[in-house]
Protein backbone atom coordinates (compact mmCIF):
# COMPACT_ATOMS: atom_id res chain seq x y z
CA UNK A 1 0.00 0.00 0.00
CA UNK A 2 1.07 3.17 -0.99
CA UNK A 3 2.10 5.67 2.09
CA UNK A 4 0.10 8.21 1.10
CA UNK A 5 -2.84 6.00 1.11
CA UNK A 6 -2.46 5.49 4.74
CA UNK A 7 -3.71 8.86 5.24
CA UNK A 8 -7.19 7.90 7.17
CA UNK A 9 -10.09 10.15 6.32
CA UNK A 10 -10.21 12.24 9.60
CA UNK A 11 -6.44 12.97 8.90
CA UNK A 12 -7.72 14.36 6.01
CA UNK A 13 -10.44 16.11 7.25
CA UNK A 14 -8.07 17.67 10.16
CA UNK A 15 -5.90 19.33 7.01
CA UNK A 16 -9.23 20.43 5.44
CA UNK A 17 -10.14 21.88 8.43
CA UNK A 18 -6.83 23.45 9.01
CA UNK A 19 -6.92 25.58 6.42
CA UNK A 20 -9.47 27.90 8.23
CA UNK A 21 -6.25 29.48 10.62
CA UNK A 22 -4.23 29.50 8.13
CA UNK A 23 -2.31 25.96 7.77
CA UNK A 24 -4.37 24.18 5.04
CA UNK A 25 -3.52 24.71 1.52
CA UNK A 26 -5.63 24.29 -1.46
CA UNK A 27 -3.03 22.48 -3.51
CA UNK A 28 -2.78 19.32 -1.62
CA UNK A 29 -0.46 17.77 -3.84
CA UNK A 30 1.61 16.45 -0.91
CA UNK A 31 5.39 16.09 -0.93
CA UNK A 32 7.08 18.32 -2.78
CA UNK A 33 9.72 16.47 -4.99
CA UNK A 34 12.27 19.70 -4.98
CA UNK A 35 13.82 19.64 -8.82
CA UNK A 36 14.11 22.89 -9.35
CA UNK A 37 13.64 24.39 -12.91
CA UNK A 38 14.70 27.97 -12.40
CA UNK A 39 17.02 29.64 -10.04
CA UNK A 40 18.14 33.14 -8.68
CA UNK A 41 15.29 34.01 -6.20
CA UNK A 42 16.95 35.14 -2.48
CA UNK A 43 15.04 36.01 0.62
CA UNK A 44 16.66 36.96 3.72
CA UNK A 45 15.66 36.44 7.42
CA UNK A 46 17.08 36.26 11.00
CA UNK A 47 16.21 32.52 10.90
CA UNK A 48 15.79 30.04 8.75
CA UNK A 49 13.27 27.08 10.32
CA UNK A 50 13.26 23.27 8.17
CA UNK A 51 10.04 21.88 9.29
CA UNK A 52 6.67 23.06 9.92
CA UNK A 53 5.69 20.50 13.06
CA UNK A 54 5.38 20.88 16.53
CA UNK A 55 9.23 21.57 17.15
CA UNK A 56 9.48 24.14 13.89
CA UNK A 57 6.31 25.93 14.59
CA UNK A 58 7.47 26.25 18.58
CA UNK A 59 10.72 28.16 17.28
CA UNK A 60 9.51 30.19 14.95
CA UNK A 61 6.99 31.70 17.21
CA UNK A 62 9.58 32.26 20.13
CA UNK A 63 11.88 34.10 18.02
CA UNK A 64 9.17 36.32 16.24
CA UNK A 65 7.86 36.92 20.17
CA UNK A 66 11.44 37.92 20.72
CA UNK A 67 11.59 40.33 17.92
CA UNK A 68 14.01 38.67 15.47
CA UNK A 69 12.27 37.69 11.58
CA UNK A 70 11.68 34.20 10.71
CA UNK A 71 10.29 32.07 8.22
CA UNK A 72 9.19 28.39 7.56
CA UNK A 73 9.61 26.21 5.34
CA UNK A 74 7.53 23.11 4.80
CA UNK A 75 7.96 20.59 2.00
CA UNK A 76 3.90 19.65 2.31
CA UNK A 77 0.59 21.30 1.59
CA UNK A 78 -0.21 21.42 5.33
CA UNK A 79 1.18 22.21 8.55
CA UNK A 80 1.57 20.00 11.47
CA UNK A 81 4.12 16.77 10.49
CA UNK A 82 3.68 13.73 12.74
CA UNK A 83 2.00 16.33 15.76
CA UNK A 84 -0.68 16.46 13.73
CA UNK A 85 -1.78 12.84 13.88
CA UNK A 86 -0.34 12.21 17.02
CA UNK A 87 -2.96 12.27 20.43
CA UNK A 88 -1.22 15.80 21.10
CA UNK A 89 -0.58 14.54 24.63
CA UNK A 90 2.70 15.68 26.58
CA UNK A 91 3.78 14.51 29.77
CA UNK A 92 4.88 16.93 32.35
CA UNK A 93 5.39 16.62 36.64
CA UNK A 94 4.26 18.98 39.16
CA UNK A 95 1.62 20.59 36.82
CA UNK A 96 -1.73 22.44 37.65
CA UNK A 97 -3.55 19.46 36.35
CA UNK A 98 -1.74 16.91 38.84
CA UNK A 99 -2.25 19.24 42.12
CA UNK A 100 -5.93 19.10 40.52
CA UNK A 101 -6.31 15.37 41.04
CA UNK A 102 -4.09 14.81 43.76
CA UNK A 103 -1.38 13.48 41.82
CA UNK A 104 2.13 13.11 44.13
CA UNK A 105 4.88 13.86 41.21
CA UNK A 106 8.52 15.39 40.64
CA UNK A 107 10.42 16.02 38.18
CA UNK A 108 13.13 13.59 39.24
CA UNK A 109 10.96 10.78 39.27
CA UNK A 110 9.84 11.72 35.37
CA UNK A 111 13.41 12.04 34.40
CA UNK A 112 13.85 8.60 36.57
CA UNK A 113 11.21 7.00 34.15
CA UNK A 114 12.20 8.44 31.19
CA UNK A 115 15.89 7.00 31.69
CA UNK A 116 14.28 3.88 32.69
CA UNK A 117 12.56 3.60 29.71
CA UNK A 118 15.71 4.35 27.12
CA UNK A 119 17.10 1.64 28.80
CA UNK A 120 19.47 4.42 30.22
CA UNK A 121 21.32 4.62 26.89
CA UNK A 122 19.79 8.45 26.41
CA UNK A 123 22.12 11.64 27.10
CA UNK A 124 21.24 12.23 30.85
CA UNK A 125 21.94 15.97 30.40
CA UNK A 126 19.32 16.14 27.85
CA UNK A 127 16.89 14.14 29.93
CA UNK A 128 17.30 16.49 32.88
CA UNK A 129 16.48 19.91 30.42
CA UNK A 130 13.73 18.08 29.15
CA UNK A 131 12.50 16.86 32.68
CA UNK A 132 13.30 20.74 33.92
CA UNK A 133 11.59 22.37 31.49
CA UNK A 134 8.40 20.22 30.81
CA UNK A 135 5.97 21.37 33.28
CA UNK A 136 7.28 25.13 31.63
CA UNK A 137 6.39 23.41 28.06
CA UNK A 138 2.83 22.81 28.72
CA UNK A 139 2.47 26.32 30.72
CA UNK A 140 3.56 27.86 27.48
CA UNK A 141 0.87 25.75 25.54
CA UNK A 142 -1.94 26.81 27.46
CA UNK A 143 -1.11 30.50 27.74
CA UNK A 144 0.86 31.81 24.84
CA UNK A 145 -0.49 29.50 22.24
CA UNK A 146 -3.72 28.96 24.05
CA UNK A 147 -4.38 25.47 24.06
CA UNK A 148 -7.13 23.57 25.58
CA UNK A 149 -6.33 20.98 27.83
CA UNK A 150 -8.70 19.06 29.94
CA UNK A 151 -8.77 20.15 33.32
CA UNK A 152 -9.76 16.87 35.00
CA UNK A 153 -7.94 14.22 33.44
CA UNK A 154 -4.55 13.08 32.93
CA UNK A 155 -3.37 9.83 31.19
CA UNK A 156 -0.78 7.32 32.24
CA UNK A 157 1.05 6.21 29.08
CA UNK A 158 2.97 2.83 29.41
CA UNK A 159 6.77 3.16 31.46
CA UNK A 160 5.46 6.11 33.70
CA UNK A 161 5.22 5.83 37.09
CA UNK A 162 1.80 8.25 37.59
CA UNK A 163 -0.99 9.56 35.44
CA UNK A 164 0.98 13.12 33.90
CA UNK A 165 0.26 13.43 30.41
CA UNK A 166 -1.58 16.84 29.58
CA UNK A 167 -4.69 15.94 27.58
CA UNK A 168 -5.55 18.55 24.54
CA UNK A 169 -9.22 18.93 23.80
CA UNK A 170 -10.60 16.37 21.52
CA UNK A 171 -7.89 14.34 22.37
CA UNK A 172 -5.49 14.92 18.67
CA UNK A 173 -2.57 16.82 17.80
CA UNK A 174 -5.09 18.87 15.53
CA UNK A 175 -5.75 21.26 18.95
CA UNK A 176 -1.72 21.90 19.33
CA UNK A 177 -1.33 22.41 15.41
CA UNK A 178 -4.58 24.27 14.61
CA UNK A 179 -3.44 26.55 17.06
CA UNK A 180 0.47 26.66 17.07
CA UNK A 181 -0.85 27.44 13.33
CA UNK A 182 -3.17 30.11 14.42
CA UNK A 183 -0.38 32.04 16.43
CA UNK A 184 2.18 31.89 13.60
CA UNK A 185 -0.78 33.74 11.62
CA UNK A 186 -1.58 35.89 14.24
CA UNK A 187 2.51 36.85 14.44
CA UNK A 188 3.00 37.12 10.47
CA UNK A 189 5.28 34.72 10.32
CA UNK A 190 5.60 33.53 6.54
CA UNK A 191 5.44 29.52 6.28
CA UNK A 192 6.23 28.40 2.67
CA UNK A 193 4.27 25.31 2.40
CA UNK A 194 5.21 22.89 -0.32
CA UNK A 195 9.16 24.38 -0.48
CA UNK A 196 11.12 21.62 0.38
CA UNK A 197 14.98 22.43 1.88
CA UNK A 198 17.82 20.72 -0.48
CA UNK A 199 20.67 22.24 1.28
CA UNK A 200 21.89 24.25 4.24
CA UNK A 201 24.24 26.76 3.20
CA UNK A 202 27.36 27.19 5.33
CA UNK A 203 29.87 30.03 4.75
CA UNK A 204 33.74 29.65 4.33
CA UNK A 205 34.39 29.91 7.76
CA UNK A 206 31.72 26.93 8.08
CA UNK A 207 28.83 28.87 9.81
CA UNK A 208 25.57 28.01 8.67
CA UNK A 209 23.74 30.83 6.55
CA UNK A 210 21.15 29.85 4.81
CA UNK A 211 19.08 27.09 3.20
CA UNK A 212 19.14 26.17 -0.69
CA UNK A 213 14.88 25.14 -1.54
CA UNK A 214 12.64 24.53 -3.71
CA UNK A 215 8.79 25.57 -4.47
CA UNK A 216 5.86 23.58 -5.80
CA UNK A 217 6.49 25.45 -9.42
CA UNK A 218 10.49 24.78 -9.16
CA UNK A 219 11.52 27.41 -8.43
CA UNK A 220 15.00 27.60 -6.40
CA UNK A 221 15.29 30.22 -3.53
CA UNK A 222 17.80 30.97 -1.61
CA UNK A 223 16.54 31.85 1.94
CA UNK A 224 19.56 33.67 4.11
CA UNK A 225 19.99 33.02 7.62
CA UNK A 226 21.54 36.00 9.33
CA UNK A 227 21.57 34.07 12.48
CA UNK A 228 21.27 30.78 11.93
CA UNK A 229 18.73 27.83 10.57
CA UNK A 230 16.74 25.12 12.97
CA UNK A 231 16.16 22.07 11.57
CA UNK A 232 13.02 20.48 12.79
CA UNK A 233 12.25 18.07 10.17
CA UNK A 234 11.18 15.02 11.98
CA UNK A 235 12.50 11.67 12.13
CA UNK A 236 12.46 8.77 8.90
CA UNK A 237 10.16 6.24 9.93
CA UNK A 238 8.47 6.39 6.55
CA UNK A 239 12.04 5.71 4.66
CA UNK A 240 12.35 2.17 4.51
CA UNK A 241 15.97 2.67 2.71
CA UNK A 242 17.23 4.67 6.02
CA UNK A 243 15.62 2.02 8.55
CA UNK A 244 17.32 -1.18 6.61
CA UNK A 245 20.24 0.98 6.84
CA UNK A 246 20.70 1.13 10.15
CA UNK A 247 18.50 -1.70 11.42
CA UNK A 248 17.91 -4.05 9.23
CA UNK A 249 14.93 -5.67 11.25
CA UNK A 250 12.33 -2.39 9.84
CA UNK A 251 12.15 -4.11 6.67
CA UNK A 252 9.22 -3.87 4.05
CA UNK A 253 7.33 -6.06 6.40
CA UNK A 254 6.55 -2.88 8.46
CA UNK A 255 3.68 -0.40 8.06
CA UNK A 256 4.08 2.99 9.77
CA UNK A 257 2.03 5.32 11.52
CA UNK A 258 4.02 8.77 10.04
CA UNK A 259 3.74 10.95 7.74
CA UNK A 260 4.88 10.62 4.52
CA UNK A 261 7.07 13.16 4.43
CA UNK A 262 8.65 11.31 7.64
CA UNK A 263 11.80 10.66 5.58
CA UNK A 264 15.06 11.95 7.19
CA UNK A 265 15.63 14.71 5.15
CA UNK A 266 16.67 17.07 7.92
CA UNK A 267 19.78 14.34 9.01
CA UNK A 268 21.04 14.32 5.63
CA UNK A 269 21.17 17.13 4.89
CA UNK A 270 22.99 18.00 8.57
CA UNK A 271 25.10 15.21 7.62
CA UNK A 272 26.79 17.17 4.49
CA UNK A 273 28.28 19.21 7.18
CA UNK A 274 29.80 16.84 9.03
CA UNK A 275 26.64 16.53 11.56
CA UNK A 276 27.25 13.27 13.84
CA UNK A 277 24.39 11.18 14.43
CA UNK A 278 23.41 9.28 17.76
CA UNK A 279 21.50 6.13 18.41
CA UNK A 280 19.99 5.95 14.41
CA UNK A 281 19.38 2.03 14.95
CA UNK A 282 16.80 3.00 17.43
CA UNK A 283 13.35 2.84 15.84
CA UNK A 284 10.13 1.97 17.33
CA UNK A 285 6.79 0.31 16.82
CA UNK A 286 3.32 1.19 18.19
CA UNK A 287 2.09 -1.55 19.61
CA UNK A 288 -2.10 -1.10 18.86
CA UNK A 289 -2.52 -0.13 15.18
CA UNK A 290 -4.76 -0.63 12.12
CA UNK A 291 -3.68 -4.10 10.75
CA UNK A 292 -5.16 -2.80 7.66
CA UNK A 293 -3.72 0.36 7.02
CA UNK A 294 -0.98 0.66 9.48
CA UNK A 295 -2.47 3.65 10.68
CA UNK A 296 -2.17 4.50 15.07
CA UNK A 297 -5.24 3.77 16.42
CA UNK A 298 -6.77 5.93 19.07
CA UNK A 299 -9.31 3.62 19.80
CA UNK A 300 -6.91 1.16 21.08
CA UNK A 301 -6.38 4.03 24.13
CA UNK A 302 -8.89 2.16 25.86
CA UNK A 303 -5.74 0.16 26.53
CA UNK A 304 -4.47 2.88 29.18
CA UNK A 305 -8.34 2.98 30.96
CA UNK A 306 -8.22 -0.76 31.30
CA UNK A 307 -8.83 -2.65 28.31
CA UNK A 308 -7.31 -6.38 28.35
CA UNK A 309 -4.77 -7.56 25.70
CA UNK A 310 -5.25 -10.97 24.97
CA UNK A 311 -4.06 -13.07 22.01
CA UNK A 312 -5.92 -16.09 19.64
CA UNK A 313 -6.06 -18.43 22.10
CA UNK A 314 -7.44 -16.53 24.79
CA UNK A 315 -4.83 -15.52 26.95
CA UNK A 316 -2.95 -12.35 28.44
CA UNK A 317 0.44 -12.57 27.18
CA UNK A 318 2.00 -9.12 28.32
CA UNK A 319 1.48 -6.12 30.88
CA UNK A 320 -1.06 -4.04 29.24
CA UNK A 321 1.07 -0.48 30.77
CA UNK A 322 4.33 -1.74 29.84
CA UNK A 323 6.56 -0.23 27.25
CA UNK A 324 5.36 -0.14 23.75
CA UNK A 325 8.71 -1.79 23.08
CA UNK A 326 7.95 -4.65 24.54
CA UNK A 327 4.37 -4.87 23.98
CA UNK A 328 4.97 -4.68 19.97
CA UNK A 329 7.65 -7.72 20.70
CA UNK A 330 5.08 -9.32 22.54
CA UNK A 331 1.97 -9.38 19.70
CA UNK A 332 4.25 -10.13 16.75
CA UNK A 333 5.31 -13.55 19.38
CA UNK A 334 1.41 -14.68 19.43
CA UNK A 335 -0.55 -16.74 16.70
CA UNK A 336 -0.49 -14.17 13.35
CA UNK A 337 1.62 -11.68 14.60
CA UNK A 338 -1.70 -10.12 16.05
CA UNK A 339 -3.13 -9.19 19.68
CA UNK A 340 -6.55 -8.12 20.49
CA UNK A 341 -7.74 -5.34 23.02
CA UNK A 342 -10.92 -6.46 24.56
CA UNK A 343 -13.01 -3.72 27.14
CA UNK A 344 -16.47 -2.97 28.59
CA UNK A 345 -18.71 -0.20 28.42
CA UNK A 346 -17.62 0.93 32.21
CA UNK A 347 -14.16 0.97 30.33
CA UNK A 348 -15.28 2.74 26.84
CA UNK A 349 -16.61 5.48 29.00
CA UNK A 350 -13.50 6.07 30.87
CA UNK A 351 -11.60 6.27 27.66
CA UNK A 352 -13.57 9.42 25.77
CA UNK A 353 -14.40 7.08 23.45
CA UNK A 354 -16.81 10.05 21.81
CA UNK A 355 -13.69 11.31 20.18
CA UNK A 356 -12.94 8.69 18.37
CA UNK A 357 -16.13 7.63 16.73
CA UNK A 358 -15.53 8.22 13.31
CA UNK A 359 -11.76 6.12 13.30
CA UNK A 360 -14.35 3.69 15.64
CA UNK A 361 -16.82 3.15 12.68
CA UNK A 362 -14.00 3.09 10.35
CA UNK A 363 -12.68 -0.19 12.25
CA UNK A 364 -16.39 -1.86 12.44
CA UNK A 365 -16.66 -0.98 8.84
CA UNK A 366 -12.81 -3.13 7.88
CA UNK A 367 -14.03 -5.86 10.57
CA UNK A 368 -11.12 -4.58 12.96
CA UNK A 369 -13.57 -3.80 15.69
CA UNK A 370 -16.64 -5.70 16.67
CA UNK A 371 -19.14 -4.79 19.63
CA UNK A 372 -21.75 -7.92 21.12
CA UNK A 373 -23.69 -8.08 24.18
CA UNK A 374 -21.64 -11.35 24.89
CA UNK A 375 -18.07 -12.28 25.32
CA UNK A 376 -18.62 -15.44 23.65
CA UNK A 377 -20.01 -13.20 20.55
CA UNK A 378 -16.82 -10.93 20.51
CA UNK A 379 -14.63 -13.73 20.37
CA UNK A 380 -16.53 -16.04 17.76
CA UNK A 381 -15.93 -12.84 15.50
CA UNK A 382 -12.39 -13.38 15.53
CA UNK A 383 -12.22 -17.18 15.65
CA UNK A 384 -10.76 -16.73 19.33
CA UNK A 385 -10.70 -19.88 22.25
CA UNK A 386 -14.05 -18.68 23.36
CA UNK A 387 -13.66 -20.85 26.94
CA UNK A 388 -10.24 -19.99 26.95
CA UNK A 389 -11.08 -16.41 27.29
CA UNK A 390 -13.95 -16.33 29.10
CA UNK A 391 -11.55 -18.11 32.14
CA UNK A 392 -8.99 -15.11 31.33
CA UNK A 393 -11.68 -12.48 31.83
CA UNK A 394 -13.36 -14.78 34.46
CA UNK A 395 -9.55 -14.60 36.58
CA UNK A 396 -8.63 -11.01 35.73
CA UNK A 397 -12.14 -9.44 37.47
CA UNK A 398 -11.33 -11.21 40.18
CA UNK A 399 -7.89 -9.53 40.28
CA UNK A 400 -10.00 -6.35 39.66
CA UNK A 401 -12.11 -7.06 42.87
CA UNK A 402 -8.73 -7.91 44.90
CA UNK A 403 -6.77 -4.91 43.85
CA UNK A 404 -3.65 -6.83 42.29
CA UNK A 405 -3.03 -8.33 38.67
CA UNK A 406 -1.30 -11.65 40.03
CA UNK A 407 -0.39 -12.55 36.43
CA UNK A 408 1.62 -9.29 35.44
CA UNK A 409 1.35 -6.68 37.63
CA UNK A 410 -0.42 -4.01 35.74
CA UNK A 411 -0.07 -0.84 36.97
CA UNK A 412 -2.95 1.65 37.28
CA UNK A 413 -6.43 0.77 38.38
CA UNK A 414 -7.57 -2.58 37.66
CA UNK A 415 -11.19 -2.66 36.27
CA UNK A 416 -13.19 -5.73 35.59
CA UNK A 417 -14.58 -6.49 32.10
CA UNK A 418 -18.38 -6.93 33.64
CA UNK A 419 -20.47 -4.39 31.82
CA UNK A 420 -22.19 -4.91 28.05
CA UNK A 421 -21.77 -4.52 25.55
CA UNK A 422 -18.19 -5.88 25.03
CA UNK A 423 -15.80 -4.57 22.77
CA UNK A 424 -13.14 -6.69 21.07
CA UNK A 425 -10.17 -4.87 18.70
CA UNK A 426 -7.58 -6.32 16.41
CA UNK A 427 -3.91 -4.50 16.58
CA UNK A 428 -0.58 -5.36 15.61
CA UNK A 429 2.56 -2.83 15.70
CA UNK A 430 3.40 -0.55 13.07
CA UNK A 431 6.42 1.59 12.60
CA UNK A 432 5.90 4.96 14.66
CA UNK A 433 9.04 6.74 15.69
CA UNK A 434 12.98 6.90 15.28
CA UNK A 435 14.88 7.82 18.54
CA UNK A 436 17.99 8.34 16.85
CA UNK A 437 19.09 11.35 14.48
CA UNK A 438 21.23 14.98 14.84
CA UNK A 439 23.39 14.90 17.84
CA UNK A 440 22.79 18.07 19.90
CA UNK A 441 24.14 19.98 23.65
CA UNK A 442 21.72 21.12 26.14
CA UNK A 443 21.07 24.27 24.00
CA UNK A 444 20.03 22.23 20.82
CA UNK A 445 23.35 23.33 18.64
CA UNK A 446 23.91 20.80 16.28
CA UNK A 447 27.44 18.36 17.52
CA UNK A 448 30.07 17.31 14.51
CA UNK A 449 31.92 14.25 14.02
CA UNK A 450 34.58 16.00 16.06
CA UNK A 451 32.33 16.94 19.34
CA UNK A 452 31.97 20.92 18.54
CA UNK A 453 29.14 22.54 17.77
CA UNK A 454 28.19 23.23 14.55
CA UNK A 455 28.53 27.36 14.06
CA UNK A 456 24.94 28.38 13.52
CA UNK A 457 22.77 24.83 12.70
CA UNK A 458 20.68 24.08 15.66
CA UNK A 459 17.89 20.98 15.69
CA UNK A 460 14.28 19.91 17.85
CA UNK A 461 12.22 17.27 17.85
CA UNK A 462 12.55 13.98 15.90
CA UNK A 463 15.19 14.71 13.67
CA UNK A 464 17.13 14.58 16.66
CA UNK A 465 18.76 11.63 19.14
CA UNK A 466 19.88 10.97 22.34
CA UNK A 467 16.54 12.17 24.39
CA UNK A 468 14.69 8.92 24.23
CA UNK A 469 17.43 6.05 24.47
CA UNK A 470 16.60 3.16 22.90
CA UNK A 471 12.66 3.29 23.45
CA UNK A 472 11.01 6.82 23.74
CA UNK A 473 8.24 6.38 26.15
CA UNK A 474 4.62 7.67 25.15
CA UNK A 475 3.36 11.53 25.57
CA UNK A 476 7.34 12.23 25.80
CA UNK A 477 7.60 13.24 21.91
CA UNK A 478 5.58 16.02 22.37
CA UNK A 479 6.95 17.74 25.37
CA UNK A 480 10.52 17.21 23.16
CA UNK A 481 9.22 19.06 20.36
CA UNK A 482 8.13 21.91 22.37
CA UNK A 483 10.74 22.29 24.70
CA UNK A 484 13.53 21.34 22.59
CA UNK A 485 11.92 24.11 20.10
CA UNK A 486 12.12 26.80 22.34
CA UNK A 487 15.67 26.04 23.33
CA UNK A 488 16.76 25.61 19.84
CA UNK A 489 14.87 29.48 19.05
CA UNK A 490 16.70 30.79 22.48
CA UNK A 491 19.88 29.82 21.66
CA UNK A 492 19.72 30.82 17.47
CA UNK A 493 19.17 34.24 18.61
CA UNK A 494 21.99 34.18 21.39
Amino acid sequence: MKNMKRVSIALLAIILSLSAVGCGDKNMEGVNTGKANKAGQEEVYDVVVIGAGGAGLSAAIEIKGAGASVVVLEKMAFIGGNTLISGGELNAPETWIQEKLGIEDSIDLYKEDTLKGGDHQADEKLVTVLANNARQAVEWLRDTVNVSFKEDYLMQFGGHSVPRAAYPQGGSGNELIGKLGAKAEEMNIPVRKQTKAEEILADKDGKVNGVRAVDKDGNEIIFKANKGVIVATGGFGANVEMRKQYNSEYDERYMETVQPSSTGDGIIMAQKLGAALVGMENIQTYPTCNPATGILSYVADTRFNGAVLINKEGNRFVEELERRDVISKAILAQTDGMGYLIWDTTIKNNSHMDDYMEEFNQLVAQGMLIKADTIEEVAQFFDINVEQLKQTIEKYNQYAVNGKDEDFNRRGEIIGLTEAPYYLQKVTPAIHHTMGGLKIDTEARVIDNEGNPIPGLFAAGEVTGGIHGTNRLGGNAITDIIVFGRIAAESVLK
